[in-house]
């Protein structure tokens, strides 16, 4: 073989080997659920998903400032949308919001799903607590994030009610949702559920894997709201026991949907990518956030306090706040297997609360109990154990 011919040959080896390492670092793995059911509700959905960025700035909240960083008199959100293109009549928005030291794509395989299926989600990088935070994240900010939700809510809906936006008339104001990882799950939930932070615009919420240990019976007293909640029950970051076992032993329309080995890491979408071969994202995800917070208690502990001041109802200020104190398993669910279960559990859920009938009862039934009859080994479904009063 010539010179030439080896180096033509080596260049095509590298492109391939470039290609293959592309794809194992970008491309997720596709599992398959068990059952009929569960496969036909994991197809993609009808419509085309398509996105745009945008920047949405509130003047009237400030960003604090912290550390090395003076602040700012606004708060500024990069943003970003997945929507179903076409649609002709209106349907559901969903808030995303991200985990502590994250991104706004930390959930596009959820973003991407509910897109296709009718929905248009945003999600935004937070000022202060995201991975782009200007003097690193700081957790208390966390009382700020359900402001910016409603800031974004608004923001969108102005869209929807302008005839010259792309967004003119496709969403349905009476059906808007919030969902997120970790912190965002604590955000979603305050959200939808803290006596002076909450916006009552939220029609159902979405907690997966968020903290929850603060939260006593009277937080979610007398609310209808639907709930679910979605938790890995290996989670080492924010451990199952503190923060799921009581949840629907306190509120009457909540559901639970506990992942049999499932990890905290695992529920972003970098851990069905760039860490796919990882047997458990905890390990990783757990060494990251003790780093950036130093196993700083005051931090937490001031995010806490934080969210039990003013008229805040059913707060516990005095909690223990555990972070990566639980135990660490070798080998956790594999993360597309994860995020396929996240899916399936919150369009279920959606739809059960936003669909038409048949079609939510059929979704009701699907989620309570077919995801788990279908899964048994996987998934678990808990239901309430309280009716609400008349």
């Amino acid at each position: 073989m010539t010179r030439s011919k080896k180096l033509g040959l080596a260049a095509v080896l590298l492109t391939l080997a470039g290609i293959a390492i592309y794809y194992l670092l970008n491309i997720p793995a596709q599992p398959k659920p068990g059952g009929v059911t569960s496969q036909q509700r994991y197809q993609t959905g009808p419509w085309q998903a398509v996105n745009e960025s945008f920047v949405a700035v509130d003047p009237s909240r400030p960003s604090q400032a912290y550390n090395d960083f003076d602040g700012l008199p606004e708060r500024t959100l990069d943003a970003e949308i997945w929507r179903p293109a076409a649609r002709a009549t209106p349907g559901p928005l969903l808030i995303y919001s991200h985990g502590f030291m994250s991104f706004r794509r930390e959930g596009l395989y959820l973003q991407q799903f509910l897109a296709s299926h009718g929905y248009t989600v945003v999600a935004a990088d937070y000022p202060l607590t995201g991975l782009y935070a200007p003097d690193g994240p700081l957790m208390e900010d966390v009382v700020n994030q359900p402001g910016d939700i409603s800031f974004l809510i608004d923001t969108i809906l102005a869209r929807n009610a302008d005839p010259d936006d792309v967004l003119h008339a496709t969403i349905d104001p009476q059906r808007i949702a919030v969902a997120g990882v970790s912190l965002g799950g604590l955000t979603s939930t305050l959200a939808a559920f803290h006596r002076e932070l909450r916006d009552t615009r939220i029609a159902a919420a979405v907690s997966i894997a968020g903290p929850a240990s603060m939260f006593t019976p009277e937080y979610y007293a007398g609310s209808k709201l639907p709930f679910l909640m979605i938790y890995g029950t290996a989670d080492a970051i924010v451990p199952f026991a503190d923060n799921v076992l009581p949840i629907t032993d306190m509120h009457a329309n909540a559901v639970l949907v506990s992942l049999v080995g499932a990890s905290h890491a695992a529920f972003a979408q970098p851990a069905s990518t760039l860490m796919r071969f990882i047997d458990n994202p905890d390990s990783v995800g757990c060494r990251a956030v003790t780093e950036q917070m130093d196993m700083d208690r005051t931090m937490r502990s001031n995010a806490i306090r934080a969210l039990a001041s003013g008229d805040a109802i059913g707060v516990d200020a005095d909690v223990e706040f555990n972070v990566c104190t639980g135990d660490l398993v070798p080998v956790a669910m594999q993360a597309a297997r994860q995020h396929m279960f996240t899916t399936l559990a919150t369009h279920a859920f959606l739809e059960g609360v936003f669909a038409q009938e048949p079609d939510a009862a059929a979704a009701r039934t699907y989620l309570l109990t077919t995801l788990a009859a279908e899964n048994a080994a996987e998934v678990r479904v808990v239901t309430p154990v309280i009716t609400m009063p008349p």
